[in-house]
């Protein structure tokens, strides 16, 4: 006996039949897809067994957790160290050295022979402290471009006998690179250790536009000095060199301490 129900049946899996002849395509896709999923979760899957299995937590809500765990490689840590300050240098040119006598007394004594021996004791003075000290000649190769914490030309005044402009030292700075606290620094050491006074009336162009002042490198803080007068200054700056080498030193360092 046939069930009434048996057309039903019949038509409804020939429907589904007709269905999947149609979308044959896309199910074979939704089964490749499928596949390269499990592909790819399996070789990429870290190795360790315990980093694999996610610990699955119930929250407030019923809903389920699962922490996603990574591994990490160490990375070192690295600390940026503040940049110490280059080591310190000075230049010191000793006036006319190989070049010329410069200022002559009357009984010989050259500028060049009381520049040379204020200009070796300040130079001894200063690598006995550790600082690398430069001697150079009035027109030494080395000027040009020569860089340096800070650079001084030592040099003296005429052996003239003038009235009342024969006592005194004097200073000028570069104009090329900021040199005052250089300057500032020399003047008062070295009037503190001579007593000798400032004698500012006397500075002449030689000295504000100094040649090696256009030669040395941009940025060296630079001055020249002129120590004292030959004539009535004498004892002091050449028989008793050590005082202006001492003021000049003095006048370094004061400069190099605050930095």
């Amino acid at each position: 006996m046939q069930s009434p129900y048996g057309n039903v049946w019949s038509s409804s899996a020939t429907a589904w039949l007709r269905f999947l002849s149609r979308h044959v395509a896309l199910l074979l896709f939704l089964l490749l897809a499928f596949g390269g999923m499990i592909t790819v979760y399996w070789f990429f899957s870290p190795a360790n067994d315990s980093l694999v299995n996610a610990a699955v937590a119930a929250s407030g809500n019923d809903s389920l957790i699962a922490p996603i765990y990574k591994s990490v490689p160490d990375r070192p840590v690295l600390q940026r160290l503040p940049q110490s300050q280059g080591p310190m240098r000075v230049g010191l040119v000793s006036g006319h050295l190989d070049n010329d006598s410069g200022a002559v007394c009357a009984d010989g004594l050259t500028e060049a022979d009381v520049n040379l021996r204020i200009t070796q004791l300040v130079a001894e003075k200063l690598r006995g402290r550790g600082i690398r000290t430069d001697i150079l000649a009035e027109f030494d190769p080395q000027l040009a471009g020569y860089s340096a914490t800070a650079f001084v030309s030592i040099h003296a005044d005429s052996c003239d006998a003038f009235i009342d402009l024969t006592t005194g030292f004097k200073i000028a700075g570069s104009t090329y690179t900021d040199s005052s606290n250089l300057s500032i620094c020399i003047e008062q050491a070295y009037q503190a250790e001579t007593q000798l006074p400032y004698h500012a009336n006397t500075i002449t162009r030689d000295m504000t536009d100094y040649h090696a002042f256009r030669e040395i490198a941009p940025g060296t803080p630079a001055i020249i000095i002129e120590t004292g007068f030959m004539y009535q200054d004498r004892e002091l700056i050449y028989d008793n060199a050590e005082v202006p080498a001492n003021g000049i030193t003095n006048g370094i360092l004061c400069y190099l301490n605050g930095l």
